[in-house]
């Protein structure tokens, strides 16, 4: 079996010299192994982070790959350091042929950012929500945007009232909200990009239950240490699996037309009930941009208009 993500997603011809790509959260994990195997595959890679320590081994490395690497640091707990994530993005590239939304994680304990939003929320769905509306119009014209969310977004329902205040999720469930909130953007950006005759895509995807990729320092008790002993366990999906799921939807020209969609298994999958609904997709967008402040993105579109189906 090939450690190698862009084998196992099938993609290891695909061509993306001269193309330019961020890939958040990249400095560890899926995120890291989809970085790696974009460079092999010939891309110019924004690799994304905290640690600098740590980004820049991984800028080391793809610039050993003849490709051109840069990292850029921001905590996604915080506007300013994602619209200045934003602002750099545009500074150093000529456009971005592919946006991932990968950084993330699930987060023990209850806190708020400065915004007074719930911590994962922020984390794991506004900051990829800023991004991605800061770097539209830096979007070339067959680009595509990934989100990372998961299958734990089908044990939630849509609680944007729980996001601020006194009554807050906490541990998996901010966490498993956060990820339904994924799966919508995904399919309420490709709503909107449709309507507007946008050639660009957007699509989520679960990456798998992946113990190496470092979810698990977020859990309880002993569960970290369990967990992880499960990535030496054969048969176990590993992080070259996850980062395959990011490149199968990413570069695949099997994909290359999908937007609106939710990808497990190298698949289109239907997500769960809530997940579907596009009203509440339309409501996360809007009060999205109210809890950032910012005008509305892509505000004319007609409540009419559906996204592109995959299936």
């Amino acid at each position: 079996m090939s450690d190698r993500p862009e084998e196992l997603a099938g993609v290891e011809t695909v061509d993306c010299t001269g193309q330019q790509v961020l890939v958040t959260g990249s400095t560890s994990g899926i995120g890291r192994a989809a970085a790696l195997a974009l460079g092999r595959l010939g891309a110019d890679v924004v690799v994304h982070g905290r640690d600098p320590e740590a980004g820049a081994e991984v800028v080391d490395e793809l610039s050993g790959l003849g490709v051109d690497a840069e990292f850029l640091a921001a905590d996604f707990a915080s506007v300013e350091e994602v619209e200045r994530l934003a602002a750099a993005v545009r500074a150093e590239t000529d456009r971005l042929d592919l946006l991932v939304n990968n950084a993330g994680g699930l987060f023990r304990d209850t806190a708020v950012t400065d915004l007074g939003v719930e911590y994962t929320f922020h984390v794991n769905h506004l900051s990829p929500y800023l991004l991605t509306v800061e770097l539209l119009d830096h979007l070339a014209p067959d680009a595509r945007v990934v989100t990372t969310a998961s299958a734990a977004h089908t044990g939630a329902s849509l609680s944007l009232d729980r996001v601020q205040g006194e009554d807050l999720l906490s541990g998996l469930v901010a966490y498993s909200h956060s990820k339904l909130a994924n799966v919508l953007f995904a399919t309420e950006l490709a709503r909107r990009l449709d309507a507007t005759e946008s050639t660009v895509t957007s699509n989520s995807l679960h990456p798998g239950a992946i113990p190496g990729s470092g979810f698990a320092r977020f859990l309880p008790g002993p569960l970290p240490s369990l967990v992880q002993q499960l990535s030496v366990v054969p048969g176990v999906p590993g992080v070259a699996d996850g980062a395959a799921e990011i490149l199968h939807v990413g570069v695949s020209p099997q994909t290359a037309e999908a937007s609106g969609g939710y990808f497990s298994g190298q698949r289109p999958r239907t997500p769960s009930t809530a997940a579907q609904d596009l009203t509440a997709a339309g409501r996360l967008w809007t009060v999205s941009a109210d809890l950032l402040g910012i005008d509305e993105p892509l505000s004319t579109v007609g409540d009419g208009v559906t996204a592109q189906s995959t299936e």
